[in-house]
């Protein structure tokens, strides 16, 4: 959890999103609620967009990728189900915002990002904030990381064709996979569910994200 002082308009603007965008549009879960006004969301934008961090939108943060949209966060944490004892991995660091609130919930989050720009911003940031328990990966996401499945939970923050079949074999029995899959324009919020039997999908809400590239994605354009 971050320490030292803030600025007090930031930890204002950050309870007001906490009540206004969250709690008003049907978020529950008070880890979400708890992790969400604890992470200061003003240090994963640049400088220059600081003061629109808690903001009821995505904002950019550089190489066509995007710091997504406060409740959409929520959304798709609380659709996880996270245990205080889950091990997590996160397809698309991007910013970091979300591995951050994934930290402040879980025992160790996994976060996998391609673009190595955004890759080493994240992790000085991780470092800066103390959160030991992420651990970084720069790579192809869409392969997830074998090595350290299975694992309770899959977030993929960008949004494929169809869920990776390859990570779906990452999850644990009882794992979730939270990932928007549709086209390149449009996506549905998928959350899946593995089971002894095999898995189950839901459909969550309509979304768009940015478009999930690798070798079980788009194609690099």
């Amino acid at each position: 959890m971050p320490s030292g002082r803030e600025p007090e308009k930031f930890i204002r603007w950050r309870k007001a999103m906490v009540t206004d965008q969250l709690q008003g549009r049907g978020i529950r879960d008070a880890a979400v609620l708890a992790a969400m006004g604890a992470v200061p969301r003003h240090l994963f934008v640049s400088e220059a967009l600081m003061d629109q961090a808690y903001g009821d939108y995505p904002l950019p943060i550089g190489y066509q990728q995007t710091i997504s949209q406060p409740q959409i966060v929520a959304e798709m944490t609380q659709a996880l189900g996270l245990l205080p004892g889950d091990r997590v991995l996160e397809i698309g660091t991007g910013s970091g915002y979300q591995a951050a609130v994934l930290a402040e919930i879980v025992f160790r989050v996994y976060t996998i990002e391609r673009l190595q720009p955004l890759y080493m911003q994240a992790r000085k940031l991780f470092d800066r904030l103390k959160y030991h328990n992420i651990v970084t990966r720069y790579s192809d996401g869409s392969t997830g990381w074998k090595p350290e499945s299975p694992f309770d939970a899959v977030l993929v923050t960008a949004g494929g064709p169809s869920v990776p079949e390859v990570l779906l074999s990452q999850l644990a029995v009882g794992g979730r996979l939270v990932m928007p899959v549709g086209t390149a324009q449009s996506q549905d919020l998928l959350r899946i569910t593995r089971t002894e039997e095999g898995f189950e999908q839901e459909t969550l809400c309509a979304c768009r994200f940015v478009k999930l590239i690798g070798e079980h994605g788009w194609r690099d354009e």
